[in-house]
């Protein structure tokens, strides 16, 4: 970290023309492009370490894993936890959790087909006008 920070401090030296010499337009795009790639570098480093506080500091050994979850009032959500081999039904409102429920892992109901996406049936209705004015 300590040799970015030094990295950055040293850029505008280096990019810089002499002092007596008129500054050419080269030397102004070298020092765009080279901002440029700090500013992008910055940016992901942000985007790397905000990952990695999502994630929390144990997020792959842990043995809790949210089944699904829906939304039963504007602040309230009903959720699904597994853990281990039981699965909790969850009642999840501000500042509260409590255990509605507690089954075995045998006994949580299969997901039925998910209907299709929104966007393919306006994918696909989209194509049957387009025919239809063709026709």
């Amino acid at each position: 970290m300590k040799r970015f920070v030094l990295l950055l401090c040293l850029l505008p030296g280096l990019v810089q023309a002499s002092p007596s010499a008129a500054p050419s337009p080269a030397a102004g795009i070298a020092q765009m492009v080279v901002g440029l790639g700090v500013i992008l570098v910055v940016l992901y480093g942000a985007l790397h370490m905000l990952r990695r506080l999502q994630q929390g500091g144990n997020a792959a050994t842990s043995n809790l894993k949210v089944i699904s979850a829906t939304s039963v009032g504007p602040r309230e959500r009903v959720v699904l936890v597994a853990a281990g081999n039981r699965v909790m039904v969850l009642g999840v409102a501000p500042g509260r959790v409590n255990m509605l429920h507690l089954l075995d892992e045998g006994e949580v109901p299969l997901p039925t087909a998910p209907a299709a996406p929104p966007m393919q049936d306006f994918a696909l209705r989209l194509k049957q006008f387009m025919e239809r004015g063709r026709k």
